[in-house]
């Protein structure tokens, strides 16, 4: 007979299970999840807004979204270079997990925006920013696993469906404010 302990370490009866979940690689899978698409967006973040990593800095990226038709561009700048810096910091960390996976998801929707060329593959292609936004929007959903800092967070312990979902349309209607501004 099924019992909800069933998936915990035990005798199979419930009542006689362990605290210690199953063992599964869900949660170091999240963890290896999070923290390439983390590291990657917090590079790209600061490259943007400090140079580092061979980036252009600020005035580069500015110069670059004057070209692709952002009005304010130091500031679009800025806001692009802070949503992967901290976006991405938060998917190391499993910091506000949804919300940093939306912030990823947004940014690279206007990143797909400035450099489709109408073909998925090749030059012009978008199939890396595709792989970072969906990777984004998967952990909004999962949650960040056991190995994170809102695992420790009581608030944020219990990853919830409709809070990744409520996230990813954030995500998404910020992505589509930003496009409609750049026209």
């Amino acid at each position: 007979m099924w019992h909800p302990d069933l998936w915990r370490l035990g005798s199979g009866h419930p009542g006689t299970a362990r605290t210690r979940p199953a063992r599964s690689g869900r949660d170091l899978g999240l963890l290896l999840l999070r923290a390439t698409i983390g590291v990657i967006m917090f590079g790209h973040g600061t490259q943007k807004l400090f140079g580092w990593f061979g980036g252009s800095g600020l005035d580069g990226v500015a110069a670059s979204f004057d070209r692709a038709g952002f009005p304010a561009s130091r500031l679009f700048a800025v806001v692009a270079g802070l949503t992967e810096a901290l976006g991405g910091a938060g998917l190391v960390l499993g910091l506000l997990t949804p919300l940093a996976g939306a912030a990823i998801l947004g940014v690279m929707i206007n990143a797909m925006a400035v450099v489709w060329s109408g073909s998925l593959y090749g030059s012009g292609g978008i199939e890396y920013e595709v792989v970072l936004a969906m990777g984004g929007a998967a952990l909004a959903l999962t949650g960040p696993g056991r190995f994170s800092v809102d695992h420790h967070l009581p608030v944020l312990r219990e990853h919830r469906l409709d809070v990744g979902l409520a996230s990813i349309a954030l995500g998404l209607v910020l992505a589509a404010v930003v496009l409609l501004i750049r026209g």
